[in-house]
């Protein structure tokens, strides 16, 4: 008995802009905002359509990389041109099979949660695109942290950016209105639909600089912040204490 199998927007926006279809585009929706699209086209973008933070991003890679949270490999290709070695990981199958496809020869179908193969170690972890998210929630973040010291090569590093959204939760005089009894403000729930296909909801976490320093000086790194834009995004980096 075949299993049907499970909803992969995302892959198949991928997939159907990489077949031609230019104007495929998800429906993103939030328990903290209203329904936005977001065109598959933004997955595919070249270096010069990319923010200046995910340049900088690219700039600080060094050693062999994992670019966790890959869509459809804007960066690994880039990194690819440069010279370096490249795993590219996504949780969407058909985002896996758009990188493949697209000449990322390393690529899985992983959650960021996964175990590392025996051995393999990396120099830098990339997490872009508000990548810090794919942990989900604080208790997640605390988690990766300790999961990337098994993942992280001596001296290695995590190039991260998030970004502080407590500006959704202000009144028209710009006061916070947090309920601070509640969960974090920066843990939000998404789903994607693609056509007549919505996938399951899961959270993604937008935590604030000072959130991420705590954390990570608490599991054992050095936090350097690189950079910062208008929309309260920041980069990250962070690395191991010898």
């Amino acid at each position: 008995m075949s299993r049907t199998p499970a909803p992969d927007p995302v892959g198949h926006a991928l997939m159907a802009f990489l077949r031609g279809n230019k104007a495929a585009s998800l429906l993103v929706h939030s328990n903290v905002s209203e329904d936005e699209a977001l065109p598959a086209s933004y997955f595919f973008r070249t270096l010069w359509e990319m923010p200046e933070l995910e340049r900088t991003a690219l700039e600080e890679c060094r050693g062999r990389i994992l670019d966790a949270g890959a869509g459809a490999g804007c960066h690994s290709l880039e990194l690819l041109s440069r010279g370096f070695q490249v795993k590219a990981i996504d949780a969407s199958p058909g985002a896996v099979q758009v990188l493949q496809e697209r000449g990322v020869r390393h690529a899985a179908c992983h959650n960021l949660f996964d175990a590392p193969a025996e051995g393999e170690h990396f120099d830098t972890i990339l997490m872009l695109m508000n990548g810090l998210g794919l942990v989900g929630t604080l208790d997640g973040l605390e988690k990766f942290l300790v999961h990337a010291r098994a993942l992280l090569a001596p001296g290695g590093q995590i190039l991260a950016t998030s970004s502080d959204v407590s500006y959704l939760y202000e009144d028209e005089e710009g006061a916070l209105m947090l309920n601070l009894n509640g969960p974090y403000y920066g843990e939000v729930e998404y789903s994607m639909t693609y056509g007549d296909e919505t996938g399951p909801a899961f959270s993604w976490l937008f935590a604030d600089a000072g959130i991420v320093q705590d954390y990570a000086e608490a599991a054992g790194y050095e936090v350097e912040f690189l950079g910062e834009d208008e929309q309260q995004q920041f980069l990250v980096r962070l690395t191991l204490r010898s």
